[in-house]
């Protein structure tokens, strides 16, 4: 993929806990699969229409993947498309953008 940049969708809690912590272990459906979901720039409408449908005062951090460098793996999930999956906490320091999404 050449996808530079993914997003990473997060709860205001789990954003607040991310600032004070500066470095992200994942949510509990990243715990679970033992990698942090990211989503591309045209995987995000998607993203949030399955997993965060309803919810409110989501932040939506742009995640650099160079930064991240091997930790990164292109995967496939819904229909067979590619997603970026970290396999490592994602740092403050990769949040390249924010977005707060009501």
């Amino acid at each position: 993929m050449t996808a530079s940049t993914a997003y990473k969708v997060l709860t205001a809690q789990q954003w607040a806990d991310f600032e004070r912590e500066r470095v992200f272990r994942g949510a509990p459906v990243d715990i679970a699969d033992g990698y942090i979901h990211l989503s591309t720039g045209e995987q995000l409408d998607a993203t949030l229409a399955r997993h965060f449908a309803g919810q409110t005062g989501l932040m939506i951090a742009e995640v650099d993947l160079i930064l991240l460098g091997d930790a990164i793996r292109w995967e496939e999930a819904r229909g067979g498309a590619l997603f970026p999956h970290l396999y490592a906490e994602l740092p403050i320091h990769a949040v390249i953008g924010l977005q707060k999404r009501d």
